[in-house]
């Protein structure tokens, strides 16, 4: 059986470079295994799991720093933005805890600083927790990058085809404003990329095998470039800061390296589809809440107890029938949905089930869970609303994993009610629509039923189909005006007394007593069920 691989602190600093993290104060070594990311919030009891990266968010001070530091536990180290303020009993209290304090570029936000480490942490340890049995994790991108860089000794970038950065390598404090900011970005700023465009630039590359020499004339040092490709696919590109053209011997190295970035990018493509698929496996059997519940939350590194499942889904309506950018939103809003729940707890999980990102959220005891719940959902749609519309119905609490598939069923059942009004961008908790849900339910099992209006509202809805009246009208009316009849007359524009003219009519013909609240009851539950 293969060993999962570690990833130290050592080695994370190593890849990200002094352009983003720097030591401020270290325990000594800086072996300590990095096994997460967490992003502190001092509003909330820390949860922290052994070896986890602190995000330590408006911690500014020597003194807050310490108090952080004793609450860090068996954390690998905690990270606050520059300049750091050491002191005397800050150096002695890392040494006390054994936990590196790092510094982080004013210029990155924790956001950026986040999603940096968890991909650079999946890289180092290859997906290790759902890697296939026996399998030995990839070489990751960030080891190629580094590879390359030592290769034309120049700093380097490995691209998608939307300027998305996969990985980078040392010494981009070497570059220019513009390779920084697309460092700390994860991808290249607008700015530079459509004066790359115009310039015929990405046409030159992806029309090219060979690499591609770029002058930027006062836009900073010059690049030179190549394609990845399988075979007429182009999969991305590397990017390398130079001040001239490379040689000939740098030319072919670069050349070279883009058909080993290729065969991994090839590799990661096939694995995380395989992950993808293992993960939405696994979580699927969590939210049935069986017998191997358990065993499938163990292998997720889920929590067991205290959840609420939120359900989201994009509205469909805005990608006109375009099934392959439809799919493609799905699996990128799934993985923000994961990156913004496992920012909130280190043991959520999110995974695509069809068309629907779950996500189980673990909660901590203090009443009003799925309020909270709530609010966590309605900030990542605010977050995401820009670029995927969205709704996310969430369930109620569940206390362990018995009573993870209710939750999954409320948040459902929410999830509809929000698709019924047509919503978008919205969230709800199932409480908040419960009897919505209820009224849906009961139309499910009238249509399976074929079962059709009767009594009162069934003569009504006859007499006017027959007679052009619109008795059914003044009823609703009636009823939604809770009796008052010159706010019900005014809703459908007519005179006080022909609306009671109306209403006795309709009585009549319907055989219906509006003065006995069963009536009225059973009439307006056949007017929502059946909707006409």
């Amino acid at each position: 059986m293969t060993a999962r691989p570690r990833a130290s602190l050592r080695r994370v600093l190593e890849d990200l470079g002094s352009t983003v993290l720097d030591v401020a104060v270290s325990p000594g070594d800086l072996d300590a295994e990095v096994t997460g990311v967490h992003i502190y919030d001092p509003l909330d009891e820390p949860l922290l799991q052994e070896g986890a990266l602190v995000l330590a968010v408006g911690v500014d001070s020597a003194e807050r720093i310490r108090a952080l530091l004793d609450a860090a536990g068996p954390a690998a180290g905690v990270v606050v933005k520059q300049p750091v303020e050491v002191d005397e009993p800050l150096r002695a209290k890392v040494l006390e805890t054994g936990v590196a304090v790092l510094g982080l570029t004013r210029a990155a936000s924790w956001a950026q600083v986040a999603a940096l480490l968890r991909s650079l942490l999946a890289e180092l340890r290859g997906e290790g927790d759902l890697a296939e049995p026996g399998e030995p994790p990839p070489d990751g991108l960030f080891s190629l990058a580094n590879a390359v860089c030592a290769l034309l000794d120049a700093p380097v970038t490995i691209e998608d085809r939307s300027s998305r950065v996969l990985a980078y390598s040392e010494r981009q404090e070497e570059a220019d404003p513009g390779r920084v900011a697309t460092v700390l970005g994860r991808q290249v700023p607008e700015r530079y990329r459509r004066m790359l465009e115009e310039g015929g630039v990405f046409r030159r590359l992806y029309q090219s095998r060979e690499p591609i020499y770029i002058e930027l004339d006062d836009e900073g040092i010059n690049r030179a470039a190549v394609a990845v490709r399988s075979g007429d696919e182009i999969l991305g590109s590397i990017w390398a800061a130079v001040r001239e053209p490379l040689s000939e011997q740098r030319r072919r190295a670069l050349a070279d390296a883009a058909k080993i970035v290729a065969l991994q990018l090839l590799r990661q493509r096939a694995g995380a589809d395989t992950s993808r698929r293992l993960r939405a496996d696994l979580l699927s059997t969590v939210l049935a809440g069986g017998r191997e519940a358990a065993e499938a939350a163990g292998r997720l590194g889920v929590a067991s107890e205290r959840l609420c499942v939120l359900a989201a889904q994009l509205t469909e309506e805005a990608y006109d029938d375009d099934a392959a950018r439809l799919e493609g939103d799905r699996q990128r809003f799934c993985d923000a949905l994961a990156l913004h729940v496992g920012a909130i707890h280190p043991k959520a999980a999110a995974a695509l089930v069809g068309s629907v990102a779950y996500a189980v959220l673990p909660l901590l005891a203090g009443g009003q869970e799925e309020t909270r719940a709530v609010r966590v959902a309605e900030s990542f749609l605010t977050r995401v609303g820009p670029r995927h519309a969205a709704n996310i119905g969430v369930g109620r609490l569940a206390a362990d994993l018995t009573e993870v598939a209710r939750s999954r069923a409320d948040a459902d059942r929410a999830l509809r009610v929000l698709r019924a009004r047509g919503a978008s961008g919205k969230a709800a908790g199932y409480t908040s629509v419960h009897f919505e849900a209820l009224l849906l339910q009961l139309s499910d099992l009238v249509r399976a039923e074929k079962q059709a209006p009767t009594g009162p509202y069934e003569r009504l809805l006859a007499y006017d189909a027959e007679h052009g009246s619109e008795l059914v009208a003044t009823l609703r009316a009636y009823l939604d005006a809770f009796g008052d009849v010159n706010a019900a007359a005014a809703r459908v524009h007519v005179h006080a007394n022909t609306f009671r003219y109306r209403l006795k009519r309709l009585a009549e013909i319907g055989g219906l007593d509006l003065a006995d609240p069963d009536a009225r009851l059973g009439v307006m539950l056949q007017m929502r069920i059946f909707g006409r």
